[in-house]
């Protein structure tokens, strides 16, 4: 089958192996892929995403063995953003049947642990015609749902975690750093919470705008106005939660610098370089600071039902498709970030 290969810190287009389902296995057609920032930085920088993966293992908590991490020595297929149709199902399988459009958690199971999709050597993700998923972790996508909209159901999952994990409540104010993909879904799970107060920054006046569509009250250049200036602004009341969704050195520090009194700062930005904080900026304003990985099974069947039920438009998002052979350039169109939000690999889908 043919797939977009991460090869010596390279993408290239090749044919590899047909996966083959075993047992509580699903063989499935991948139907879209969103393409993530976290791919863009491990191409850039796969040694610090296995060296954080090694060292970041023990805190899954007791009793869950470590997922088995990706050897850049070899080939890699990534994409964990994904919808799917079911070709072939392994032994003891019961949830679901050839046919079945289905989403997953990113995750296979098989006898030798835990892997996960799109950074395994084992089990190839998105960016190819045909996946292995687990029939534990497929949920079906309802009848009538676009799969290229169901296929954002991951991304917009992170969002829906951050802010959950935050606390945050209705009637809260929320500033939010950056409007990529992951800021936008942030965006989008506040306004579904209530939160009567959202401010948004960055530097791309095509990410503000959608970030409006996505909820935002108020959205802001830094250059022109700092976001936390606007929410003095226009709020400056309410229990303010910053989000951090850039994931570059220096903005927690900044983020430190111009909150609040009392502020937490929520980190859901993945930022993989070293970076520095002043604590002693912290400690005068009494900041909590918490940081926020993925999402639990839950939110993520709840932002598929979101989705479904039309709560969550996430078509504004998709602002591109490629075949395989078309993604090496999508990963460059998408360092411009006047150009695209979300791309998605579609395998049988011209460039547009």
């Amino acid at each position: 089958m043919q797939a977009a290969v991460m090869r010596n810190a390279t993408l290239t287009t090749d044919e590899v192996p047909d996966p083959v389902p075993g047992p509580g296995q699903l063989l499935v057609r991948t139907l879209a892929c969103g393409i993530c920032g976290s791919d863009l930085h491990t191409l850039r920088h796969g040694d610090q995403f296995v060296e954080m993966s090694e060292g970041g293992s023990e805190g899954l908590g007791p009793g869950i063995p470590a997922p088995k991490i990706m050897d850049l020595g070899q080939d890699v297929v990534m994409g964990h953003e994904f919808s799917a149709e079911v070709l072939e199902i392994g032994d003891n399988v019961g949830n679901c049947r050839p046919g079945d459009i289905v989403v997953s958690v990113p995750i296979v199971l098989d006898a030798q642990g835990i892997h996960p999709i799109g950074y395994s050597n084992d089990y190839p993700g998105g960016y190819a015609e045909r996946m292995i998923l687990s029939d534990l972790f497929a949920l079906k996508v309802p009848e009538g749902v676009d799969p290229r909209h169901a296929a954002l159901t991951e991304p917009m999952a992170v969002g829906l975690h951050a802010v959950n994990l935050s606390g945050i409540a209705p009637g809260d104010a929320a500033v939010v750093l950056g409007c990529g993909p992951v800021g936008l879904a942030v965006i989008a799970a506040l306004r579904l919470l209530g939160v009567e107060t959202i401010v948004a920054t960055d530097f791309s006046p095509t990410r503000r705008g959608l970030a409006t569509v996505m909820g935002a009250h108020e959205v802001t250049d830094p250059r022109t106005e700092p976001a936390i200036d606007v929410w003095r602004r226009v709020d400056g009341r309410r229990p303010l939660v910053v989000f951090e969704a850039v994931g570059v050195p220096g903005m927690i520090d900044d983020a430190m610098r111009s909150a609040p009194r009392g502020t937490q700062i929520l980190v859901v930005g993945v930022c993989m370089e070293t970076d520095h904080i002043r604590p002693m900026r912290g400690v005068v304003k009494e900041l909590r600071i918490q940081f926020a990985f993925g999402y639990d099974p839950l939110e993520f069947k709840a932002t598929l039902d979101r989705i479904a039920d039309g709560e969550l438009d996430v078509a504004p998002l998709i602002t591109g498709s490629v075949p395989i052979a078309g993604v090496p350039q999508a990963f460059v169109d998408l360092e411009d970030p006047e150009a695209h939000a979300k791309i998605l690999v579609e395998p049988t889908a011209s460039s547009s």
